[in-house]
């Protein structure tokens, strides 16, 4: 009998669904994928149910369905925090809300493990490293009550030996300038990572007066300056005092002085994370450095950590955010029931969502008045096809294969374009993305030729760092303002098709490289399903779409009718977040 764990994130912006089969992870996703609610917190029914056809069991199967944070732990942090405020809110408080809901809305009366929030983070990216001996890093905005963990990973077993309490909190301090910026707190973080090349860090001695570093992994918010804990924003009156400036409008104009502010954040959260990570390698000894956590996702301090540091190789789980804290409980729970940690072999990728048969695609078009070219059987004419049209400087959606699990795109889910092409990053920004213009893309390269055209000497397989560009070849598409880029590596082993694109595209052009950014528009999830793609495809100014075998050129199609019929839809797009102050429920 095979032993069978679900992991569960959920009440937060990123909840998702996983599951371990005998420690293997047999399929991963966010709920938000399927609802198409934008940081659905739900719990993640819809995403269990992928999960449990993919593994061909069903509910009465699963050993243990485990939860990636301790509900009393948090509970007890909120009335500390005065989320709950009086005797008749405590009353009120619904202490088994998770247990209820799992019995009540997924239907499971099996047992249930609960694990601390940042021992989740922490096995998530130890138990899908391949590493047998590495240090632990953790830092988000918080968790039950611990904000940044540090730990060991050996054999088997993690030991979390250190850790910041909350209302002090690297991630917070992030969120409170992200706000400050005029940014949605937990969804801008990284618009602010992308702003910040813009800018020239000169206000790096008032961001360092927001926060104290302390011996060994301690460090202080000074809290004059934050308002998170009992208000209803990130930050005091103190703070827009601080820096000579009132708070930015959200959508008014970006001016130097915000990309300023962004730098100086961005400089002092390098500085930390490397001090932090130092004391970590005194601490340990250890080569491997692993890391998890929203903070992990800053990918420009990811390398500078690397760069700084003695550590060797340094593994981020790829779904770092909370999505991923399922990952890590289930792993966690597979270690209670059986004595084993997971499968030890670093995640080979992140294609673990659903995929769609070629006659299920055909099926979807079929029940439109969409024109394609099938070329089902003939791949290397698909490919040749695609690489040509790409050449030409259209702008492509590409659908295969079995969607990616976390925030990044990897070539599955991906809107992609020609690299060289100087006005590409403006095109899709305004017309297909349709969000803000200093938003830099990502590249995707063959893994194999990548070093010729990026300072880098190992695999980024996540896109989960960033490096400097030095080809020979322009590539203003991909290259940001300072020089760097996102590198995505891509094998033909993990990424299949998207290698073979890559190579034909590089056959005909001698660039071995691709614009990839995820498909999907502002304020959507990434595509799920083959219905989605079409979706984003008409109401965007995409040129092709490539479904699987399935090829849709913009210019052989009026789509009038269908996006009218689109438009009237009653299954709008929504967003789980629309706030200000970090999510603290």
């Amino acid at each position: 009998m095979k032993v069978n764990i679900i992991g569960i994130s959920a009440f937060y912006h990123d909840a998702s669904c996983c599951i371990l089969q005998d420690g293997k992870l047999i399929a991963a996703a966010e709920e938000e994928r399927f609802t198409r609610i934008k940081f659905d917190p739900s719990i993640p029914k819809k995403a269990l149910n992928y999960c449990l056809q993919e593994a061909g069991i069903t509910l009465n199967d699963i050993d243990c369905i485990a939860f990636y944070e301790d509900p009393r732990k948090k509970i007890s942090r909120q009335i500390w925090s005065g989320l709950i405020k009086n005797d008749s809110t405590l009353k009120d408080t619904n202490f088994n809300k998770v247990a209820d809901e799992i019995r009540d809305v997924l239907g499971y009366e099996g047992k249930i493990i609960y694990v601390d929030h940042h021992a989740s983070h922490a096995a998530s990216a130890y138990y899908f490293s391949g590493f047998n001996d590495a240090a632990l890093l953790t830092v988000d905005g918080v968790g039950e009550w611990a904000t940044t963990t540090y730990g060991t990973g050996k054999g088997n077993d993690i030991e979390l030996f250190e850790e910041v309490h909350f209302p002090h909190s690297i991630g917070l301090l992030y969120s409170t300038i992200t706000s400050y910026l005029g940014f949605l707190v937990n969804n801008g973080e990284y618009k602010v990572m992308g702003l910040a090349p813009y800018g020239e860090a000169i206000y790096v001695d008032k961001i360092r007066e927001l926060i104290e570093l302390h011996e060994n992994g301690q460090f202080k918010l000074n809290m004059k300056y934050f308002d998170f804990v009992k208000g209803n924003r990130m930050y005091t009156d103190l703070l827009p005092e601080l820096f000579g400036s009132a708070p930015r409008e959200r959508e008014s104009e970006m001016e130097q002085f915000h990309m300023d502010v962004a730098k100086s954040l961005q400089v002092v959260l390098e500085e930390t994370l490397i001090e932090k990570a130092n004391y970590l390698y005194e601490k340990t000894g250890a080569d491997n450095l692993c890391m998890a956590g929203g903070v992990a996702l800053n990918c420009v301090a990811n390398g500078k950590i690397l760069k700084h540091t003695k550590f060797k190789k340094l593994f981020v789980q790829p779904s770092s955010n909370d999505a991923g804290g399922a990952l890590g409980a289930a792993a966690l729970a597979h270690l209670q029931l059986t004595g084993k940690r997971p499968i030890n072999e670093q995640i080979p990728h992140v294609y673990l969502g659903p995929s769609y048969t070629a006659e299920e695609i055909k099926q979807t078009l079929g029940a439109t008045n969409i024109y394609y070219q099938n070329l089902i059987g003939d791949q290397k004419n698909l490919m040749k096809e695609v690489a040509a049209r790409l050449s030409e400087g259209k702008v492509i959606g590409w659908f295969q294969g079995r969607m990616e699990f976390g925030p990044r795109a990897l070539g599955a889910r991906s809107i992609i374009a020609d690299p060289r092409n100087s006005e590409m990053k403006d095109r899709i920004n305004a017309m297909v993305k349709k969000r803000e213009g200093f938003r830099p893309f990502a590249p995707a390269a063959l893994h194999e030729k990548a070093a010729e055209h990026f300072d880098i000497d190992h695999e980024s397989p996540f896109m989960l760092e960033t490096c400097q560009v030095i080809s020979k070849l322009a590539l203003p598409a991909i290259t940001h303002v300072d020089g760097s880029a996102r590198l995505q590596t891509v094998t033909k082993e993990a990424n299949g098709r998207f290698y073979e694109l890559l190579k034909a595209f590089d056959e005909i052009t001698d660039c071995p490289i691709l614009l990839n950014t995820s498909f999907n528009v502002r304020g959507e999830p990434i595509v799920c399903t083959p219905e989605d793609a079409i979706r984003c495809f008409v109401d965007t100014d995409i040129d092709c779409l490539v479904l699987g075998d399935f090829i849709i050129d913009r210019s052989q199609n009026n789509f009038d009718l269908l996006r009218l019929f689109l438009q009237n839809d009653a299954n709008k797009i929504k967003s789980g977040i629309e706030h200000d102050v970090y999510t603290f429920i």
